[in-house]
């Protein structure tokens, strides 16, 4: 018995060995009790021998006949002991497994919300220095004398501009700079994405909130998109009204919309979450919209287009089972210092230890379902 325990780990004090220990004891208890079983039945017929052979040699065998009668009583008290024993163990032991797998759906649960509000602050972070960029470049001289009066000189110069910003900060895939009418007048990488200048954004949602934006500490997102002028990137757009003057209240003269390049910042959060090796190998990390559309997957599948049936019952973080016995743990963006996050969550899918995670690539999956 000794040896067994010790193949289990005396070094692994989680709950799940908690479980395991009761189920191996319960079962060392009912093959003990059944081995006493055993012994007191035998133990009985050899009293009954006892007795037969006792009444056979009449007077001479009757004081063994007693002994025999006692050791066939003890043996029956033996075995009703050993009955009762195996059922209240198997009783108790079957209360502190059940004990163990609560604590450890507890546990892993808890440790999974955790990484998952980890994941998502990390992104929230990243996020809420983009809208301090676009914010602080839309009041840039060379943008707002190029908004201002849009000659080639001015255009040329807030062209090299926003290539410098894009040299220092390479998170980002391009700036563009727009007119009122949303025609682009300059974008920082015209080489490699020569298909900007004078595109028309003025439908698109980002450069319309910032164009109606009340004051320079305003700013726009949109959701993550794949952008058809960035070689269909995904990129999360920040913009942000550039005023006259470059004044918080001044007129707005223009828009600064600024693509950051979103895949390969949301892959590193993913996949740099930390599990074991053994637990990466069955688990999901996700980030997914409010809409619960797959943004980023540590095994890079389903990207803008899974969507995952978040069972959330109205709360910010809750760990529970689907149906295929996968803990679902998420946690819902709390936002970091002004920005308020978009109402993202970061979610975490592990299997049982049993099986891998299967995830069926660019389709939609409902889990929790």
């Amino acid at each position: 018995m000794s040896s067994s325990i010790s193949a289990m780990g005396h070094e692994d004090a989680s709950p799940e060995r908690v479980v395991a220990l009761a189920t191996y004891a319960e079962a060392v208890a009912a093959s003990k009790a059944r081995s006493i079983q055993g012994i007191t039945g035998q133990t009985r017929i050899l009293a009954l021998n006892a007795m037969i052979e006792a009444a056979r040699a009449g007077e001479a065998g009757r004081g063994f006949a007693v002994v025999a009668a006692e050791v066939k009583s003890i043996s029956a008290e033996i075995a009703l002991l050993a009955a009762d024993m195996e059922t209240e163990l198997r009783a108790a032991l079957a209360a502190v497994r059940s004990v163990g797998v609560r604590m450890a759906e507890e546990t892993r649960g808890q440790r999974l919300t955790d990484l998952a509000l980890n994941a998502i602050e990390i992104i929230d972070r990243n996020l809420y220095e983009r809208t301090c960029d676009v914010r602080w470049w839309a009041t840039d001289a060379a943008a707002v004398e190029a908004v201002a009066n849009p000659v080639t000189e001015r255009l040329a110069h807030a062209e090299k501009r926003l290539g410098v910003l894009l040299s220092a900060y390479t998170v980002y895939l391009d700036l563009w700079l727009c007119l009122p009418c949303g025609r682009v007048v300059a974008n920082g990488r015209p080489d490699r994405y020569p298909g900007v200048k004078n595109l028309n954004v003025s439908k698109e949602p980002w450069f319309r909130d910032a164009l109606a934006s009340e004051t320079g500490d305003d700013f726009t997102v949109a959701d993550i998109t794949a952008c058809a002028a960035l070689n269909n990137a995904p990129v999360a757009t920040y913009a942000a009204a550039v005023r006259e003057g470059g004044e918080t209240r001044g007129r707005v003269i223009g828009v600064l919309g600024i693509h950051f390049d979103w895949a390969p910042q949301a892959e590193a959060v993913v996949r740099g979450v930390r599990l074991s090796s053994e637990e990466a190998k069955r688990t999901r990390v996700l980030l997914v919209y409010a809409g619960k559309r797959v943004i980023a997957a540590s095994d890079r599948c389903g990207m803008l287009k899974e969507i995952v049936a978040l069972d959330t019952q109205q709360q910010d973080t809750r760990a529970y089972l689907d149906r295929q016995g996968n803990v679902i743990a998420f946690h819902r963006t709390p936002g970091y210092e002004t920005y308020r996050g978009l109402g993202w969550y970061g979610v975490l899918v592990q299997s049982p230890r049993e099986r891998p995670l299967v995830a069926v690539p660019n389709k939609p999956n409902a889990l929790g379902s």
